[in-house]
């Protein structure tokens, strides 16, 4: 599989990332999806050599796009707190498309679930530059930025495994948008 795709290749998997956001992609087969993207089997096998890695291709484009959007939106911000908002925000926004097919097969195939969970890891990760880029301008509250940065990973990978859905009712956006409020209050500086 060549690393370097073509302008066609690039528009193509986009819209394949698209409609398994949409509505996964278990249930799908070749000959589906190239009916629906009215391509042939042959153009889908230039992306991937088999289904299967088809889909993990797919989701990775999909983190891949997520990241550039909610990285774009942190840089929007200037403030360190508004940073961190703005972050947890960004992944709420980015993951709303997903349907909970979408998660449901991410979770239930290994390794696009390993492809979640790296993922999962890259945001805590994440979330603790910015608690530290934010405590070295003492704009949040005292506190471990690396206990806040295992907070919220392992919140995102219950969020991941259906856990919020199951127990509270939330989707996944709806979990990150709870979770960014929590963070936010629980770093804002006391009155």
């Amino acid at each position: 599989m060549s690393a370097t795709l073509t302008a066609r290749q690039v528009d193509l998997l986009d819209r394949l990332t698209d409609l398994v956001v949409a509505e996964g992609f278990a249930h799908l087969t070749l000959d589906d999806l190239a009916a629906r993207l009215r391509c042939s089997k042959t153009t889908l096998y230039a992306l991937a050599p088999s289904k299967d890695q088809l889909a993990v291709r797919v989701v990775n484009n999909f983190f891949r796009r997520s990241t550039a959007f909610v990285e774009s939106r942190v840089a929007q911000r200037r403030a360190p707190l508004r940073r961190i908002e703005a972050y947890l925000e960004a992944v709420a926004e980015a993951l709303r498309p997903a349907s909970r097919q979408f998660i449901d097969d991410i979770a239930g195939f290994e390794p696009t679930r390993a492809t979640y969970r790296d993922n999962a890891v890259a945001a805590a990760r994440r979330v603790r530059e910015l608690v530290d880029e934010a405590a070295a301008e003492k704009a949040v509250a005292p506190v471990d930025a690396a206990f806040v940065a295992t907070w919220v990973g392992v919140t995102i990978e219950a969020i991941q495994r259906g856990e919020f859905a199951e127990r509270a009712g939330l989707g996944d956006a709806a979990a990150f948008e709870e979770l960014g409020r929590l963070v936010s209050r629980a770093l804002a500086r006391p009155a």
